[in-house]
């Protein structure tokens, strides 16, 4: 087991439930745009949020996000050690910073001791693209071995000033490599660790490497956080975070929509259905439902038994069941709503 930190009131690590993450991309300075993204990544399931602090201007807009934000704020550091001291004094949650790229012992110390004395927790990330060119050229290239070199390296930087508050992301856009990067990470050390792939893509690809890269790393035990980078909104990552949480069951929260694939016995819309019906279950927390829709009355009811509702599919209407057990006849144009109103009525 890892060790646990604390963002906010978040635990990360040592056995507490995996948290997802994202990060904004309003523009820090803008306090009012980026809480407003906050605000619907809250709403979505995130638990913990990252934001670029790219200048001073930044960090103190830190201030008024910290105050007001529904979830604790991670901020994103470069190279300038002034912009973590001053977003922890804005009242950040985390830090997200690579030691060896601020410079000096003292610049070091100086961001150490105070998040030390703050009980902010700080987040190595390396990625392929952020290893020293000493590692690289002793590993022939950002190879996984070289990754975990490098954040093992930048940990040792932290521990000389006796700071061990600390969580590790080893990212590449390779999935074969980003997991065992992290699988040599496991073995190494106990740190908590931040899962993600970095530069995965659009949503369609992104999604796609996320859920084998992350899904197959939490499937083995590893992992304590994630985040899944997508170029698109980031609430689509929370969606696609929760979906790769309740996969690898680790995560029962909410509607759990199961579908079929569709054949030749299929006579009502099932594609568009499934979709309209997963769509509308996004929003839904706190109720822990597993959902069929399913596209025939021969195996419908019979192959979704386990599910707590479902549809199955006739030609022009559909049956509703619960359980297993056919409770009413809808026509294909009322079938999703009278789903939905069931679900919202569902007591187990």
């Amino acid at each position: 087991m890892t060790k646990q930190i604390h963002v906010g009131r978040v635990p990360v690590g040592g056995g507490a439930p995996i948290a997802v993450q994202s990060m904004t991309n309003t523009d820090t300075r803008d306090a009012t745009a980026t809480l407003r993204q906050i605000g619907a990544l809250a709403d979505a399931g995130c638990d913990i949020v990252r934001c670029a602090v790219p200048d001073l201007e930044a960090a103190h807009a830190l201030g008024e996000i910290c105050e007001k934000s529904p979830i604790p704020v991670v901020a994103d550091i470069h190279f300038d050690y002034r912009l973590a001291l001053e977003s922890m004094a804005a009242g950040v949650h985390k830090v997200r910073i690579n030691p060896g790229n601020i410079g000096s012992d003292d610049r070091v110390r100086a961001v150490v001791n105070e998040a030390a004395r703050r009980g902010v927790p700080i987040r190595i990330g390396v990625n392929s693209g952020s290893v020293e060119k000493e590692i690289l050229a002793r590993f022939g290239g950002p190879t996984p071995e070289a990754m975990v070199e490098s954040a093992l390296y930048h940990v040792s930087l932290l521990n000389k000033f006796d700071f061990d508050d600390i969580c590790i992301s080893i990212k590449s856009s390779s999935v074969p490599y980003t997991m065992r990067a992290y699988q040599l990470m496991h073995e190494k050390t106990d740190y908590p660790l931040h899962l993600g792939v970095t530069e995965a893509g659009t949503e369609y690809m992104g999604t796609v490497k996320s859920a084998a890269g992350i899904g197959g790393l939490l499937a083995l035990g590893i992992g304590d956080t994630i985040r899944v980078s997508l170029t698109d909104d980031p609430v689509k990552e929370i969606y696609a975070a929760k979906a790769i949480l309740k996969a690898v069951g680790l995560n029962d929260d909410g509607i759990n929509v199961v579908s079929c694939p569709t054949c030749g016995r299929t006579r009502i819309d099932l594609i568009g259905i499934a979709k309209e019906v997963e769509q509308r279950c996004l929003a839904i927390h706190g109720k822990k439902l597993k959902v069929a829709v399913m596209g025939c009355v021969v195996n419908g009811p019979g192959e979704a038994r386990e599910a707590d509702l479902g549809i199955a599919g006739g030609d022009g209407v559909g049956l509703i069941f619960r359980k297993g057990e056919i409770i009413k006849k809808v026509p294909q144009t009322e079938l999703v709503d009278a789903l939905m109103a069931e679900i919202a009525a569902y007591e187990p």
